[in-house]
Order: structure tokens, then C-alpha cells, then sequence
């Protein structure tokens, strides 16, 4: 076994495919459920996932590349640790124990040969914002849901490129309803409590608001940004119009004279 690299110090010969880190993935979600392990994939690779049939779309983004994938990001259950670290190691992921030490409780971070990195996250997603993973990772057979796959992106306070690119592509992919089975499901925002959370809601619109603006900055077809800006303003609609807690109307009258967010530490 090979020391434990970051994808970025991998050289692009020895890199595996956008292809291969997309089997593997889907072969690590199935192998899981044969054991009775819950684990989803998350992340921009997810929206790929179900958004294949607008590859075009993802190449006029500029979105896909030999290193588009730089590990595989996963959703699972606390209460299955232990179960998720055996089946991974007889897949041949070794796990950094540096890492285990500090991160383990919330995160497992595994390298092996063949792909250099396998990311799970447990029972939540905490960064800026936190999305609980709580009785929705059954929701859809290989991923996250839509709509948290959707939040995943818009949490972040300081969004990059690829953030909204992998969210113009969400949105033009699908449409919004009120379950999970392809679409995105308006009812989990309730569920990741954007109407009690006013920082949560505040995060989530200006980026929505943010991305609106930034579409004419891509190369990419009108028709394309015509659904895009149709699914942003009913999002924003129902985002603004849905009624709120008291708590949140209590946060809302501080606003941005107070943090809002949660600072995301990083690793090394």
C-alpha cells in the first residue's frame, strides 16, 4: 500500500478516469446495501450522476476533465462506523489514523491504489450550514436526494466556480415537486430547517440570487438559462414565501450584524 497522497499530488498519468471513480462509487453504495450498510454518494459527482443526459451541458461548463473527480464523497450512519470500516478495507481502502484520531466521530477519510481518496461523512453534513442525513438517505438508491445534493451547494457562503456550475446543471436537470423520485423535493427544505434556520435561509437565497445573476457569465445555450432562471425565481418564491418560525423572525431582525455561519475548518 502506497502512503496516503492528496488527489493533487497524484500526476495525471497514474489518475484514475472521471469512469472509474463513477463504477467504483456506484459499486461501493450496492456492495454496502448487500452488507446492510447505508452509504449514499454526495457531491458534484452525484449531480453527474443523475444528471448524465446533459453532458453537453457539463462540457460547455467546462465542468468535466481528466481530474474532474478528485475523491468519492460519501453519506452514512454513525451507528454503522464500524461496519462501514470493515467493508471498506476489504474493498482495499486503508485509513489514515492520523485522521481516524481527529476526525473519526464525523468523518472517515480512506485512500487506497485505485482511488486516491474516499471521503464519509456521518449522519451529517456540517459545514457553513448543516444538512442532517436523517431519514433521507433512503430516499433514492445511490445518492443523496436532489434537493440536499442541491443545499450541499448552496450552504456554502463563499461559493466557487464549481459550485455553480454543479447547480446550474441540477437545475436545469430537474424539475421541483414534493417527493424525492427525480425531482427536487420543496419539502426538504422544511425538513433542513431553512424556516427556522435564518442563517441557513439567508445563505441559501443570496446564493440562489447570486447564481441568477452570474448565468450570462457562461457559455452555454439560452434555452438553458431560461429554465435555470424559471426553477431559481420559483425556488426563491417559495424559499420567501413559506412561513417562517419565531425564531427565525427573531434571527432575521439581527441579520448580517452577527455571524451566521459556521466557519469551516480544514484538514492537512
Amino acid at each position: 500500500m502506497k502512503r496516503f497522497r492528496l488527489p493533487s499530488e497524484i500526476p495525471i498519468e497514474e489518475y484514475p478516469s472521471p469512469e472509474e471513480f463513477i463504477n467504483e462509487a456506484t459499486a461501493i453504495v450496492e456492495g454496502a446495501k448487500e452488507r446492510g450498510i447505508t452509504l449514499r454518494v454526495i457531491g458534484g459527482m452525484a449531480i453527474y450522476m443523475h444528471s448524465k443526459e446533459y453532458e453537453d451541458l457539463w462540457k460547455r461548463l467546462k465542468r468535466l476533465g481528466a481530474k474532474v473527480f478528485t475523491d468519492i464523497d460519501l453519506a452514512g450512519y454513525s451507528k454503522e462506523r464500524d461496519k462501514i470500516a470493515k467493508f471498506l478495507a476489504e474493498r482495499g481502502y486503508e485509513v489514515d489514523q492520523r485522521l481516524l484520531m481527529y476526525y473519526g466521530r464525523v468523518r472517515q477519510i480512506y485512500y487506497s491504489d485505485r482511488i486516491p481518496m474516499v471521503e464519509v461523512f456521518l449522519d451529517r453534513l456540517a459545514m457553513n450550514h448543516t444538512i442532517e442525513f436523517k431519514g433521507r438517505l433512503e430516499k433514492d438508491p445511490l445518492t443523496l436526494p436532489l434537493a440536499e445534493l442541491l443545499l450541499e451547494k448552496l450552504q456554502i457562503v463563499r461559493m466557487n466556480d464549481k459550485d455553480f456550475k454543479d447547480s446550474i446543471v441540477l437545475l436545469r436537470a430537474h424539475e421541483f415537486g414534493w417527493d424525492d423520485n427525480d425531482k427536487i423535493n420543496l419539502e426538504a427544505f422544511k425538513i433542513q430547517g431553512l424556516f427556522d434556520d435564518w442563517g441557513f435561509w439567508y445563505t441559501v437565497t443570496t446564493n440562489l440570487q447570486l447564481l441568477r445573476s452570474k448565468l450570462d457569465e457562461y457559455d452555454i445555450e439560452e434555452s438553458h438559462k431560461v429554465v435555470v432562471r424559471s426553477r431559481i425565481d420559483e425556488l426563491l418564491k417559495y424559499l420567501n414565501e413559506t412561513p417562517k418560525s419565531k425564531k427565525w423572525e427573531k434571527r432575521a431582525k439581527i441579520g448580517t450584524k452577527e455571524k451566521w455561519y459556521n466557519e469551516v475548518e480544514e484538514w492537512h
